[in-house]
């Protein structure tokens, strides 16, 4: 394609690759998926029949999620079945938006060495060099034999809301405990392994409603749920800090109350989302709601507080002895010539929900781009970062797939 990138000694099929992920990546970047919006039914029709026309001896099947929306997995069967190299990546991209200057959210065009669109670096190119290196392992497992292990592809739906397409694929018996799962988000060139856990909370005060020029007669639900959110916020400040994951952090997210500027509410709510950090786990955060309740309906007698945990996921530290890590830190030194960069992924992914679930710590975020630019007007990622991901999981895959069993564990060990 004319790129100026060094792919020498990136690892078999590099080149070629790269530029078979650059054109899927405009392909698809092309096909709206927006979530919500188009959702992700013309994409995973794409998926299915690119599969079917580039990876020979491929089992692919989708499987409902909600409304009609499918999860894909596509299965290149291995002499061993766990653990299963599993390469898991979301159809789904936020809304397309507004404020595009430099292109537009369906362009797919590449400029300066940058291709923009909706979902090009959140992750439609590294759903891309997912594809192509998954492709190029079943072309070489149809001329060279049955690899040592099997190897999957998982296109989710659902991940920019409620991330039910990693729920339903735990569900279905798509991954498991023992699996090597990776995902190929927006990682900056970094290997990223921990997460903050995440807690979800909507917290409703009922009041008792009266002329705003007698308030005594009533019960300020508003007053009430300010004392409580000044009391969780003070608390998750005061929260202990994690060496690696940092701080807990709590936002506010949305709030209402009231009906009329003239009288007392006597309803109110308010949306909470908790970052936590070790030792701060849910159970302990849902400590904190209560005892803020309590206070606040202390400070403003007559009203009463309930809330309902709308989202609960663990945070997932990192594993040192971890044997995908290891394989994905020779894999980056191979392609790259330098030394991994480990570290922790701001968000919550699909494969942190897989790690949460099943306590397992070979899972893990590795792709090109910035998650800097996703969500944003003029989203891009840099031709470059796709080369550089392909090389990379195409070398990992080797290591793994078509190296002896006995040559992996003494590897591992």
């Amino acid at each position: 394609m004319g790129f100026d990138f060094e792919v020498e000694g990136m690892g078999l099929y590099a080149e070629d690759l790269g530029d078979e992920a650059v054109e899927l990546t405009q392909e698809m970047v092309r096909i709206d998926s927006s979530d919500p919006g188009a959702y992700e039914g013309e994409i995973g029709d794409f998926i299915e029949r690119w599969l079917e026309g580039h990876a020979p001896g491929v089992f692919v099947e989708r499987r409902e999620v909600v409304d009609g929306r499918e999860n894909l997995c596509a299965v290149l069967e291995g002499k061993a079945e766990h653990p299963a190299l599993i390469f898991i990546c979301h159809m789904d991209t936020v809304t397309l938006g507004e404020g595009w200057e430099r292109s537009t959210p369906l362009s797919g065009e590449i400029m300066d060495g940058k291709l923009y669109g909706r979902g090009a670096c959140d992750m439609k190119s590294g759903l891309a060099c997912a594809m192509s290196v998954f492709a190029a392992c079943a072309k070489k497992a149809e001329k060279l034999g049955i690899p040592g292990r099997t190897m999957k592809l998982i296109a989710t739906v659902d991940e920019e809301d409620f991330m039910r397409g990693a729920e339903h694929a735990i569900s279905s018996g798509w991954v498991s405990a023992e699996d090597w799962v990776l995902d190929m988000e927006p990682t900056d060139g970094k290997i990223e392994v921990a997460h903050k856990g995440r807690a979800w909370f909507e917290l409703s005060v009922e009041g008792i409603t009266a002329h705003a020029s007698t308030p005594h007669k009533g019960a300020d639900a508003i007053a009430g749920i300010s004392e409580m959110i000044c009391e969780i916020r003070r608390a998750i400040q005061d929260a202990p800090v994690h060496h690696e994951l940092g701080n807990s952090t709590v936002t506010f997210g949305m709030i209402e109350g009231g009906y009329r500027p003239y009288v007392v509410p006597d309803k109110a709510k308010v949306w909470i989302d908790m970052r936590l950090v070790p030792p701060l786990t849910t159970a302990r955060a849902e400590e904190i709601v209560r005892k803020a309740m309590e206070a606040g309906e202390e400070q403003v007698p007559g009203v009463h507080a309930s809330y309902v945990i709308t989202g609960n996921r663990p945070f997932i530290e990192k594993d040192e002895s971890s044997l995908l890590l290891n394989h994905l830190c020779w894999a980056v030194e191979k392609v790259t010539d330098a030394a991994a960069v480990v570290d922790i992924f701001p968000g919550y992914t699909d494969t942190a929900v897989i790690a949460g679930v099943f306590e397992n710590h070979n899972c893990m975020s590795y792709g090109p781009g910035s998650l800097e630019l996703a969500h944003k007007p003029d989203e891009h990622v840099e031709v470059k970062e796709i080369y550089r991901c392909c090389a990379v999981l195409q070398s990992l895959a080797d290591d793994i797939l078509f190296k002896s069993i006995d040559d992996i564990l003494i590897k591992s060990n």
